[in-house]
């Protein structure tokens, strides 16, 4: 069965590789792409522009079709910089919504190379989207993205602030769509898979405060109780887990190149960031490929100060990401695969 496929750790990385290229190829035979919206707070930690790199690749092997990227970092040069990594990949006209009245509004240590120009006075790094204040509302595209899928078919993955699934769940109808914000996610989502949250000690802290909960708790408390549909949480100790290998940001992308530029203002190198939103976006598109193990159903409560709280229930909606480290290791793989795949031309 594919979804229990165990790659040996002992096997050569070429063998591995070429392994993990072929399970991934078959996968996308096999199934329709997952339709895709990514709300990211890009600019905030480098892992956010590592997660769409995979979405990309991932559209690639026709496993997923990207429909949208809303932003919850409200700074100008946020959707920018998304537009940097759409245009990378080819997919320059995804459209990019913005939050208005967002959270964290500090630049952040890589969004400059948004005005990064080269010696002819072109943008560096090619793109169209010059100013994030000029890029629409997230909620109008959110529900006119959802209005025209299918029903029950579209996956969010949800990687930074809770700010704009709140305003779509409170939205109300309009020309993008006849529903109700609640309704319109209730008819047309299959899963919310986040980046959010903690589920395990973390330095023996157990009531650990996870950045995008603590940023908006209002919006974080809300959403997870009126969320419509399955929640899958992948929890900080999840990312925290499966470091990304700076040998491969130094030795598989271009020299020039906004992901290694970006990593490399994040952080000065040598380092080894935590894949937190990876771990949600390779969920998402690959939930029975075998690379997390799922936590019992039951309930996500938010609490006052940001902590997050899990108890079983049988028919619970969420549920949350569980790694040992054989899985912790596959995991690592295939997003360092899916990272570095060579770009389509």
């Amino acid at each position: 069965m594919i979804g229990r496929l165990v790659i040996d750790d002992s096997l050569p990385t070429v063998f591995r590789t070429t392994l993990l290229s072929l399970l991934f190829a078959t996968s996308a035979l096999a199934a329709d792409p997952v339709p895709l919206i990514f709300d990211t707070d890009m600019g905030n930690d480098i892992d956010d522009a590592l997660a769409l790199a995979m979405i990309h690749s991932l559209e690639s092997r026709g496993a997923c079709k990207l429909l949208a990227v809303t932003v919850t970092k409200d700074h100008p040069k946020a959707a920018p910089f998304v537009d940097i990594l759409n245009t990378r990949y080819g997919r320059p006209d995804i459209p990019i919504g913005v939050v208005k009245g967002g959270a964290t509004k500090e630049e952040g240590k890589f969004l400059k190379l948004a005005d990064a120009k080269a010696a002819d006075g072109s943008p560096l790094y090619p793109h169209d989207l010059l100013d994030g204040s000029t890029a629409p509302d997230a909620i109008p595209l959110l529900r006119r993205t959802l209005e025209q899928q299918p029903d029950g078919s579209v996956v969010i993955v949800q990687v930074g602030f809770f700010t704009n699934l709140l305003r779509l769940l409170e939205s109300a109808p309009d020309e993008n769509s006849p529903l109700s914000g609640r309704d319109l996610v209730a008819k047309k989502v299959k899963l919310l898979s986040l980046m959010a949250g903690a589920f395990t000690p973390i330095d023996h802290n157990t009531r650990y405060r996870e950045y995008n909960v603590v940023y908006d708790i209002p919006a974080a408390q809300e959403v997870t109780a009126e969320w419509p549909t399955p929640m899958v949480w992948s929890g900080f100790e999840t990312g925290n887990a499966v470091t990304y290998p700076h040998q491969s940001i130094d030795l598989d992308f271009p020299a020039q190149d906004p992901i290694k530029e970006a990593y490399y203002l994040y952080e000065t190198p040598p380092h080894d960031r935590p894949t937190w939103d990876l771990t949600a976006v390779l969920h998402a598109v690959y939930p029975d490929r075998g690379y997390f193990e799922l936590s019992p159903p039951g309930k996500v409560v938010v609490d006052q100060d940001g902590t997050t709280d899990f108890a079983p229930q049988e028919k619970g909606r969420d549920r949350y990401l569980i790694l040992n480290p054989t899985l912790a290791a596959r995991a690592r793989e295939a997003m360092v695969q899916l990272c570095t795949q060579p770009l389509a031309r």
